[in-house]
């Protein structure tokens, strides 16, 4: 008679089943699609969806502007901002309000970064560091940027170091944290390793902590640049002064003094738009390159 035996599997089976699982993984790594998506597909995922969402704000504010549901002086039209964008274009200053401010936030991200990244790997490796100022990190980072203003203006004056210093007291605490987040999701074997290995100290800080941390250290560096921007802005609106030019926060602040709206929405415009800009060019494709290169992302 033939044997009807089900009992359990044994060990040499379950070893096979987990093998073959392991292989046909391996292959569905292997099958996957890692090149550049057809234009038309880019076109379809990317393109349309922003551009969809930017028609659709125009329509309905067009048709908010029909209804009149405020007064022109409160919600100007469409074509009235984009005659303010005209104009400016038309006069020469447009480029010239967006780079004074994107030149003064660029430089002081800079700074931000020189001073936050060495801040960051000394509080996340000293733990009496750690104990002392992280806590004055965390507080610094939750404080409005424009609290800053009227004490840089009494210390610094109305300057362009004032802007830099409102900028660093917003950036730095963002980078830092977000350096320490990433290197506290180290593993701890991959610095034992690197300590064998002989990466102690500077050597170590290269070549093991900073890339195993870089996923957290580019989310600070994304924060601090969003906390730059901002901080800009408020020293801006609050601080003016001839010799300072008129960056898109001094515009935004001359539109309320002059009452037009239409202004402001410039200023407001062109303020989203760099922040958008700046995302887009830098802080993404840096973003898909490190996860794309630990195997995190995968174009299919």
């Amino acid at each position: 008679m033939a044997s009807t035996d089900t009992g359990p599997a044994q060990p040499h089976d379950t070893a096979s089943q987990d093998l073959a699982g392991l292989e046909a993984g391996l292959d569905a790594l292997d099958t996957v699609q890692v090149g550049r998506p057809p234009l038309r597909e880019v076109l379809l995922r990317k393109v349309l969806p922003p551009v969809t969402a930017v028609a659709l704000v125009l329509v309905v504010w067009q048709v908010l502007v029909w209804a009149r549901v405020a007064p022109a002086y409160k919600l100007p039209s469409p074509s009235a901002v984009w005659g303010e964008v005209s104009d400016a274009w038309l006069q020469g200053t447009l480029l010239d309000y967006i780079w004074t401010s994107v030149s003064r936030g660029l430089l002081g991200f800079l700074l931000a970064l020189v001073i936050g990244t060495p801040l960051g790997l000394l509080v996340s490796r000293v733990r009496f560091v750690r104990a002392a100022i992280g806590p004055i990190l965390s507080g610094l980072q939750s404080l409005p940027s424009v609290a800053w203003v009227p004490p840089a203006v009494i210390w610094l004056g109305l300057n362009d170091q004032m802007m830099y210093a409102v900028i660093l007291l917003g950036a730095v605490p963002s980078i830092a944290n977000g350096l320490v987040a990433g290197v506290d999701q180290i593993p701890p074997l991959y610095l034992r390793a690197g300590r064998t290995l002989g990466a102690t100290g500077l050597r170590g800080a290269w070549h093991i902590v900073m890339p195993a941390a870089l996923p957290g250290y580019l989310a600070g560096l994304k924060q601090g640049w969003a906390f730059s921007w901002r901080s800009l802005m408020a020293a801006e609106i609050i601080a003016s002064s001839p010799d300072l030019g008129i960056g898109l926060g001094q515009l935004l602040e001359n539109g309320r003094n002059n009452s037009s709206m239409s202004q402001v929405f410039l200023a407001i415009l062109l303020i989203l738009v760099v922040g958008i800009a700046v995302d887009l060019l830098v802080f993404s494709p840096l973003e898909r390159r490190v996860l794309r290169g630990r195997g995190l992302l995968v174009t299919r």
